[in-house]
């Protein structure tokens, strides 16, 4: 299992990315994503491929219907010709509120939408890299113009690897179907992984005649730990208070209902619309928690991701954003535990 972090784009500059990069791939760390959040992922990922050699790079996700797949096409050719072949597109959709209402672009059929998006990203790449004509014409987007002076040309490794995000079944069977990965929602139980989205990859590979085992399986983890029980408690307060934003909301009730938990998630969303926020990580409860997150002392975590994920999850990304010189006994008892 490949041990990955993220850098903290909701709180990092974007002038500390190449240090973060460049410590994370000393430290032995297999891969660094970026998400969109407050900053664009593509040019922090940009500052980390010239930072670092090894180590993979990749958005964790960028929001595919905030631009257009010619857009995106671009950016990502230019950080795979950049990091020399080291960068994997993830891509997610959001919810309708935010494409029409913080991005200002068009929402519907979100499934069918992005099968349509990575279809036309790979006939860009491939006009780009062989000179394929491009004529790409679908029910959401059309691409039948690239002249010599647009076009970038080919690239050393163009192959570039296409993860998509989500929490429902529509997702899951489409990563089966066409991608190369799929990044669950740190929002799971492991349950919910083995019967939800692996059968659902299973079943969107076997329809396109692909074997599940092509697809990377993916995903952040809550983590819970700390040297004593006031810096455990510390934490778990903190974790709980995430998993009551994601359980209020409607996208992740899926997750709920497999374990019989809707009641807290109706109750989780009386209080969200009430903005009753520090109402909501009380109702969390510790079966929950035990369920949703990795809780153990330090000196464990690494025994705890392995047993929860070993057979499960190709990478795995500790929901605990990496930071130089901080937390590296942690990191590194991670690494030791899950590539014993």
């Amino acid at each position: 299992m490949r041990l990955d972090t993220t850098l903290a784009m909701e709180t990092a500059r974007l002038g500390d990315v190449a240090a973060t990069a460049r410590a994370a791939e000393a430290l032995g760390l297999d891969g660094v994503w970026a998400s969109e959040t407050q900053h664009s992922p593509f040019l922090a990922l940009g500052l980390a491929a010239q930072a670092t050699g090894r180590i993979q790079l990749g958005t964790s996700v960028a929001i595919a219907f905030a631009r257009s797949p010619m857009v995106v096409a671009q950016e990502a050719w230019d950080l795979q010709a950049l990091s020399g072949g080291r960068f994997a597109l993830g891509l997610g959709t959001q919810v309708k509120a935010h494409i029409e209402r913080r991005f200002g672009m068009p929402w519907g059929r979100p499934v069918a939408r992005l099968r349509e998006y990575i279809l036309a990203l790979r006939a860009i790449w491939a006009n780009w890299q062989d000179g394929s004509p491009l004529r790409f014409a679908g029910e959401f987007y059309n691409h039948t113009l690239m002249t010599p002076f647009f076009s970038p040309g080919p690239i050393a490794h163009p192959r570039i690897p296409i993860a998509i995000a989500g929490v429902n079944e529509g997702l899951a069977q489409l990563a089966g179907e066409l991608c190369d990965g799929f990044h669950a929602h740190p929002f799971h139980t492991r349950a919910y992984l083995d019967q939800v989205i692996r059968p659902q990859i299973a079943a969107g590979a076997a329809r396109a005649g692909r074997a599940p085992a092509a697809i990377e399986l993916m995903s952040a983890a809550f983590v819970v730990t700390g040297a004593d029980d006031a810096a455990m408690e510390a934490a778990a307060q903190q974790v709980r208070e995430q998993i009551a934003f994601y359980a209020s909301t409607p996208s992740y009730q899926p997750v709920l209902a497999l374990h019989g938990w809707e009641d807290v998630g109706e109750r989780l969303g009386r209080l969200a619309s009430a903005r009753q926020w520090g109402e909501m990580g009380g109702l969390i409860g510790d079966a929950m928690l035990d369920e949703l997150a990795v809780v153990a002392p330090l000196g464990q975590v690494g025994a705890a991701l392995r047993e929860r994920y070993a057979g499960v999850l190709d990478r795995v990304t500790p929901y605990i954003p990496y930071a130089p010189g901080a937390g590296d006994a942690l990191w590194r008892e991670l690494l030791a535990a899950l590539r014993s």
